[in-house]
């Protein structure tokens, strides 16, 4: 069979082009810079699917690299990842050269939504392709009895039953990718599946299949429902591991395991439509939950003020109620009801062992530098086809890289229920890797305007970069970030410049630089040590 003409050219002022011509006399031409996130639309006569748009504009991006990358092994990476994305687009231009006018209406397991999907014309032996409207992404009817969702077609032969992303237990529910709560304890209600999981024996290949821990990283500018699209037809994906391929294919850029690199490694920026609340980040939420058993949020007390969130670090106490933070909220938050988050119970624990001022003498340097060298030389690994999502995979072998991309996903998945309710705002208060997990929610909130406020946040013994551009709590927090630092803090001292290629955590000297919602309280004189905080200190 014929295949589409895809070109690719370099012209003036070092723009770059990308020509598609089918063999119907469809084209589409697509024209910019290398560095914009998406290619001007200069002629289309082939529809207006979102998934062979930006594979096309990802095309001639990745062929742009593969000659002007200063470093060989990544124009190497880069040519086949512009290999790949040119049978994508190979195969997404024959679909559609060949579409009809029959119209199945259903909800769409790559975009989650409820959209008409128009019938391509097939061979009478193939099995019928459909592409959604929304997204572009080839889909077929699921094979559950009585269901009339659409499973994605994915790339390749189609073997064995497909199902959609409701029967494959991927999102709870379609109905639900929107839900909102009264109240954050209500979250269990949207985590309970509607169907029953027909695809249970289906082995799904994503970033957890391969043993990787990170932080989910979402586009710069593109929005969920082509992030989506493209992690299946390119990345080979399939549900929440498809979104987090490929937008953060999308994002254009390798990722450490501590996420994007923006504010310590921690900054979620989501793409066209905030994330957080929304049918991406069902998807989100629902992977974090299912590789975080512990996660649970407990209600401790109820009230009628501003909701306050507490988030526990390591060297916290464990298990249920208020463990050490009664007193200190008790105090300033007497009327409001107060929720606590659980999370990372496997990470924490094997995390102990690095920190405290009783463990740190007798685990030394010895110990711990030799763990950030090992990681450090991993990371310099490449990751074949995964090489442009994360390229320091090494970094998440050790306790201190897993527990702290828990932290981070954490604070992506409470964002993602805060914006789910009808509280207005929320006061978060975190101690250690729970600072950390706030700062990441808050950061998310800033994405969509509808979200809950932040009226303030409290961070003790925060296990975060010290510096990075904290624009993005400005947007979200309208009272004060008050960071509680200590320079008797042996953990954030000593160790974790070694885990963080020398940086210094915010809750040893503060944040910097500061904004307007940044206020660093230097409490050496009170607190002795990273478990400290909590008796020693009276919130603001």
């Amino acid at each position: 069979m014929k295949k589409a003409n895809i070109v690719f050219r370099v012209i003036e002022d070092n723009n770059i082009q990308c020509d598609i011509s089918t063999p119907q006399g469809k084209k589409l031409r697509l024209l910019g810079q290398p560095s914009e996130s998406e290619g001007k639309c200069i002629e289309n006569t082939l529809g207006d699917s979102k998934a062979l748009l930006v594979s096309a504009w990802e095309f001639a991006k990745e062929k742009y690299k593969s000659v002007n990358l200063d470093d060989e092994a990544e124009q190497r990476q880069a040519g086949k990842r512009a290999q790949k994305l040119k049978t994508s687009i190979e195969w997404l231009a024959d679909y559609s050269d060949d579409v009809t006018d029959e119209i199945k209406s259903g909800w769409c397991s790559a975009c989650l939504g409820m959209h008409d999907h128009r019938k391509v014309k097939r061979p009478i032996a193939q099995p019928s392709v459909f592409l959604c409207e929304s997204c572009g992404a080839p889909t077929i009817p699921c094979m559950a009895i009585t269901c009339s969702n659409m499973a994605l077609r994915g790339f390749g032969s189609i073997s064995g039953q497909r199902y959609c992303a409701e029967h494959k237990h991927e999102i709870t529910g379609f109905e639900k990718v929107d839900l909102q709560m009264d109240a954050l304890n209500e979250y269990e209600e949207f985590l309970k599946f509607d169907k029953p999981n027909l695809a249970r024996a289906t082995k799904i290949v994503g970033l957890t299949g391969a043993g990787i821990a990170l932080a989910t990283p979402l586009a710069y500018t593109a929005a969920p429902a082509i992030g989506g699209a493209v992690g299946v037809l390119v990345g080979g994906f399939s549900g929440a591991a498809a979104t987090s391929w490929g937008l953060a294919a999308l994002a254009g850029g390798s990722l450490a395991a501590g996420g994007l690199g923006m504010a310590g490694g921690t900054m979620v920026v989501t793409g066209v439509g905030a994330a957080v609340g929304g049918a991406l980040g069902a998807t989100v939420t629902h992977a974090y939950v299912r590789e975080d058993k512990s996660f649970h949020i407990e209600l401790l007390q109820g009230g009628v003020g501003t909701p306050v969130v507490v988030c526990n670090g390591f060297l916290s106490e464990t298990g249920k109620g208020w463990g050490e933070w009664k007193k200190i909220i008790r105090t300033r938050y007497p009327d409001s009801p107060v929720y606590r988050v659980h999370w990372g119970a496997k990470e924490l624990k094997d995390l102990s062992v690095f920190g405290g001022a009783a463990v740190a003498p007798r685990v030394g340097i010895g110990v711990i530098a030799p763990l950030a060298q090992r990681a450090a030389k991993a990371a310099a690994k490449k990751l074949g086809p995964l090489e442009p999502v994360m390229t320091a995979v090494g970094l998440v072998k050790n306790p201190w890289h897993v527990a702290k991309n828990r932290a981070e996903k954490t604070g992506v998945l409470l964002a993602d229920l805060m914006a789910r309710t009808t509280a207005e705002s929320y006061i978060l208060v975190g101690h250690s890797l729970g600072a950390r997990a706030m700062v990441v929610a808050a950061q998310s909130l800033s994405t969509k305007q509808t979200a809950p406020r932040i009226e303030s946040m409290h961070l003790l013994g925060a296990a975060i970069g010290a510096t990075g551009d904290w624009t993005s709590l400005d947007k979200v927090v309208d009272g004060k970030v008050y960071n509680y630092h200590s320079a008797n803090d042996a953990v954030l001292k000593r160790m974790y410049p070694l885990v963080q290629a020398g940086q210094k955590a915010a809750g040893m000297t503060g944040f910097f630089p500061r904004n307007r919602t940044i206020e660093n309280i230097d409490v050496t004189d009170l607190v002795s040590g990273h478990s400290a905080y909590h008796s020693k200190i009276d919130l603001n």
